[in-house]
């Protein structure tokens, strides 16, 4: 047995040897999964240098791909019937042509009471926040123009999911789900700043269980956080969970302990334990003195949360959905929570737009395109329209800095990347074009478009591309060429026969921040094939950085692979908060999800978000009467943590 383990360590050796002469586990020692982080308007496009003239060509729908062996075939789409190259088309099983027929058909076999959220109503989901547009948008990083006029015909015909019914509370409540703490989110409102928002912390909020006339309030307890919402409890009731109620901790009517005091405000203990207790005042004092409450500044804190640096009419660059190569111009339509409505500028209805988040790698200043090489769509419009401006560069999220002097990538080698087109794969990729200040040009190997119109721009530090071998050591399945048929997938065949070499691993970003997410837990995140759409989701995997986001209802072939700093991805609350409509899951009708109490839908409606909020300490007061007010001071802070202290209820001596 010795003799047999030898002989393997000393061929896995050789084998590695030779693998390292294609650059193949160049500095990979620390990549295992142990390891912890142009003017708008003269710019003409770059030519772009041409594929092997040796690869076989096939046409699509006017689209030209190359695959390595010719050998492609034909299919037709289940749900359209269109006829395609069966390698083109979308999924594993060759199904269908595009993520919305793939969706739809899945919806419709399901006999669901909703139907596919990739889909358009026309209604916005609020009187404040008008998400959802008339005419239908095709996926940010799926439409080009193969897909493009089937999934607007089709968009036409169907609605998005309906929200009605659908409480994160229930949910959550119902399926014992742990969600992922605000701290997670660093661009989301309080995610720098949450601080030590817990169990436990009392508040004062609005007395539902009270036939007075007049709108009164009583302390409550966080029994239970999930992202911005809280089960709350009353004090007095206990153990007893009879009228716990979920809220989002950022509401207008969540105040610190004492904002009754200052506000004149009264405070009257719920109808169904006024008897309880004949002296509320030394309850009060007893249950309160030592406990963690809100900071006085809380709801101003949520409000400066909420202020977003960029406004309607100005002007940027973006990628362009129907050519994923290139920028365009685009005027900001609308801000959500810091998300962008973008409207391409050539767009006369103003219907052609885009949705991403003003940190998102896709939007750059003007004149970003020219300054880096990157191909560009030249404006039909001659000159800015009244009233549009060129959005300030230091407004736009900033990337590493690089230093491209030494050994750096090179055009032609080889790596592994998330295609922006099916996120929910890693393929086999090759560095296409190297651009100025760190930017790469990277096409998926085996559906490359003849043009180069489906390469996609990622920095050297983007967390979407990996070194040969990533998916290998952290057991991810890696998406093989599109015709390659020598399976296995081989990297080391692979290389020796395309006569590549590996781009070297210490190039890649290695960076792990302590994120704090972790396997099972519910967020709300951005269905990345359609932007406009935020879904209920769950992590399922995470590989250092990298999370695998699942949407709830639907199957494993539409999960997506996001960077865990990734704006695209918020806390449970997120668009309660700001007012945008949340897509439930696919599965759960609409009956399901009203099994709560009216009194929780009725402080739903009433609510009113603001944004950060913070940590207080208080000292309370003697003189506290029941149904009076109480008088609080602010006291001495603990220890801080994410910038906002621990506050504590004294008692006055």
């Amino acid at each position: 047995m010795e003799n047999t383990k030898d002989l393997t360590e000393h061929s896995s050796r050789s084998e590695r040897k030779r693998r390292d002469s294609f650059g193949m586990f160049d500095g990979y020692d620390s990549c295992s999964e142990d390891t912890s982080s142009s003017s708008s308007s003269e710019e003409s496009e770059e030519e772009v240098a041409p594929l092997p003239s040796n690869l076989p060509i096939i046409k699509n729908n006017g689209q030209v791909y190359t695959y390595p062996d010719g050998k492609s075939g034909m299919a037709t789409c289940e749900m359209c019937g269109m006829v395609g190259v069966r390698d083109a088309f979308y999924s594993k099983t060759k199904r269908f042509c595009s993520v919305s027929c793939s969706r739809s058909y899945s919806s419709n076999s399901k006999k669901a009471s909703i139907l596919a959220r990739l889909q358009v109503t026309g209604k916005p989901p609020t009187k404040k926040a008008k998400v959802l547009q008339k005419q239908p948008l095709v996926a940010k990083l799926a439409a080009y123009a193969q897909y493009q006029a089937t999934l607007q015909n089709q968009a036409k015909t169907k609605s998005a999911v309906s929200m009605e019914g659908f409480s994160w509370g229930n949910y959550i409540n119902s399926n014992s789900f742990i969600a992922a703490p605000v701290t997670c989110f660093k661009h989301a409102p309080m995610g720098t700043c949450w601080g030590d928002i817990s169990e436990n912390v009392r508040v004062e909020v609005p007395n539902t269980d009270c036939s007075l006339p007049t709108k009164v309030f009583w302390i409550a307890g966080i029994v239970k956080l999930a992202g911005y919402n809280a089960l709350l409890r009353y004090e007095g009731f206990e153990n007893d969970s009879g009228l716990d109620f979920w809220c989002n901790i950022c509401g207008s009517d969540i105040h610190p302990v004492g904002w009754c005091a200052a506000s004149g405000k009264p405070l009257v203990p719920p109808r169904t334990i006024q008897h309880k207790y004949t002296n509320w005042k030394a309850f009060l004092v007893k249950r309160l003195t030592g406990a963690k409450t809100l900071p006085p500044d809380f709801s101003q804190k949520v409000s400066e949360s909420m202020q977003y640096p960029f406004k309607p009419c100005m002007r940027v660059e973006v990628v362009d959905k129907r050519h994923l190569c290139r920028t365009r111009v685009a005027v900001v339509e609308s801000v959500i929570g810091g998300r962008l409505r973008l409207v391409y500028e050539e767009s006369e209805d103003r219907t052609d737009d885009f949705w991403c988040h003003m940190h998102s790698p896709l939007i750059h200043h003007i004149g970003w395109s020219r300054s880096i090489g990157h191909r560009f769509k030249r404006s039909d419009i001659t000159k800015k329209q009244d009233g549009h401006f060129d959005t300030p560069p230091h407004l736009f999220a900033k990337v590493k800095e690089v230093d491209q002097s030494g050994e750096w990538f090179k055009e032609g080698m080889k790596l592994e990347a998330i295609d922006p087109l099916n996120l929910s794969t890693i393929c086999v990729a090759t560095i296409r074009k190297v651009l100025a200040d760190g930017f790469l040009m990277i096409g998926i190997d085996g559906s490359e478009a003849a043009d180069g119109s489906d390469w996609f721009c990622y920095h050297a530090t983007s967390p979407s591309i990996f070194p040969v071998g990533f998916c290998e050591i952290n057991m991810i399945e890696l998406t093989p060429p599109r015709g390659y048929t020598k399976l296995p997938f081989k990297w080391f065949d692979y290389l020796r026969e395309t006569g590549s070499i590996a781009a070297p691993v210490k190039l890649f970003n290695k960076d792990v921040p302590n994120h704090g997410f972790r396997v099972g837990m519910k967020l709300e995140a951005v269905d990345l094939m359609e932007p406009r759409l935020i879904c209920v989701a769950t992590v399922t995997r995470i590989i250092h950085r990298l999370l695998r986001i699942h949407f709830d209802g639907w199957e494993e072939e539409y999960d997506q692979w996001v960077d865990c700093e990734s704006p695209d991805l918020y806390p449970v609350g997120w668009c309660q908060l700001t007012g945008y409509q949340l897509q439930p899951p696919a599965s759960q009708s609409s009956r399901e999800s009203q099994s709560g109490s009216s009194k929780q839908k009725k402080k739903a409606k009433s609510q009113q978000y603001k944004g950060h909020k913070k940590m207080t300490t208080l000292q309370l007061k003697e003189e506290l009467i029941d149904g009076e007010d109480y008088n609080f001071l602010q006291g001495a802070s603990d220890q801080e943590s994410n910038g906002s202290a621990n506050f504590y209820i004294k008692q006055e001596p």
